[in-house]
């Protein structure tokens, strides 16, 4: 069962000075793009390097000649919990999509067919006798429920009828198949709360671990436990307006000690993937050191944010209109994204969780003041 320790509160990334529509971020992929399963091996996938000064084509497998001894990686060991549950309260059915642990038996889920429920009702969990939930509280289509003291119950539900909740976009007639519960974990799993994966480290394998140990590159391991808002759209006009959900993480002394080695001996702090950077982000100081942290984040990236402590990011081909693409954009140049994915789409890369990289180097944002 994933932890759940106390809150604490999160800096927000302050939104830049420059006008943002949510349009700016949209982009037409076609449909045969969407990686429906992984690279095999894994590391076989393609890798978009892009810099200030361009674009290059090249392989996963070309990331340890990509950095330089003494460079960090900051890999996240989330592991995926089966998450979706399907329940009912009397006839009606409800879809459950675990997304926080909250302590206490207590958890925050998105709920589909939420408007059939009200605050007391109880709902059983379809195949898992025993397991039940109240629902505490509503908000639109998210709900708190409460599992009980003992989490028995819920464990032996989520093994037993608990599904990997696999993105809306990649297809499955018949729900998850065996292959993905291996497929959409990475080789960092260790600390089950995640609703999905950190993709980027979907790419690595013993081979390329090795061959970056070679090179001289480090590891530092911090948790992000995503959460189901990973999959909202954003849809106001204005991403400003766009609330992010919260997910819990936490970046230890020695994460920190490394982090902070790589930055005072001028070498390159390398996020393996959004939720890396972003709890990374979340424990760094104005002058680029981090600190422990472990609580809740809800921090948002948008352009103009100022980044503090990483240098390079490892990340997958995000979806239009998304907070992610919005991250990218804020790490690496509107209009140096807009190009590198216009050049990802001419050149057939896969896109989205299952699909190819892209190795980001950080320059500063270029959408106009």
């Amino acid at each position: 069962m994933p932890e759940a320790p106390p809150p604490i509160p999160a800096s927000i990334g302050p939104p830049g000075a420059a006008p943002l529509r949510t349009e700016d971020f949209d982009y037409a992929l076609p449909e045969r793009l969407i990686a429906q399963a992984p690279a095999r091996p894994r590391d076989a996938a393609r890798l978009l390097v892009v810099r200030q000064a361009g674009l290059a084509d090249h392989g996963v497998l070309d990331l340890p000649d990509l950095l330089d001894p003494g460079d960090v990686l900051v890999v996240n060991d989330t592991r995926v919990i089966p998450a979706r549950l399907h329940a009912r309260r009397g006839e009606a059915r409800v879809e459950i999509m675990l997304n926080r642990a909250e302590g206490g038996g207590l958890w925050h889920a998105l709920v589909r067919n939420a408007r059939r429920l009200r605050p007391g009702d109880t709902i059983a969990i379809e195949g898992a006798e025993g397991c039940t939930a109240r629902v505490v509280e509503l908000d639109g289509g998210a709900a708190l429920l409460d599992f009980g003291p003992d989490q028995a119950p819920l464990a032996a539900a989520l093994d037993r009828v608990g599904e990997i909740p696999l993105p809306p976009y990649i297809h499955r007639e018949g729900g998850p198949e065996p292959e993905d519960a291996a497929d959409y974990q990475t080789i960092f799993a260790r600390r089950p709360g995640a609703v999905a994966a950190p993709t980027a480290s979907l790419h690595f394998t013993d081979r390329l671990l090795a061959a970056l140990e070679a090179r001289g590159v480090r590891r530092a391991t911090v948790t992000l436990h995503v959460g189901a808002g990973t999959f909202l759209p954003v849809r106001e006009g204005d991403p400003r307006r766009h609330r992010i959900h919260q997910e819990w993480g936490e970046l230890d002394e020695a994460a920190a000690a490394a982090i902070n080695t790589a930055r005072a001996t001028g070498r390159r702090v390398v996020a393996v993937g959004t939720t890396a950077l972003r709890v990374t982000e979340t424990a760094a100081r104005a002058d680029g050191t981090v600190t422990p942290f472990r609580g809740l984040t809800d921090l948002y990236i948008l352009p103009g944010h100022r980044f503090r402590a990483v240098d390079a990011l490892l990340t997958n081909f995000h979806l239009p209109k998304s907070t992610l693409l919005m991250l990218v954009s804020a790490f690496a140049g509107t209009r140096r994204m807009r190009a590198a994915y216009a050049h990802a789409i001419a050149q057939d890369y896969h896109f989205f969780s299952y699909g190819d990289g892209s190795l980001l180097f950080r320059c500063a944002d270029d959408l106009p003041a």
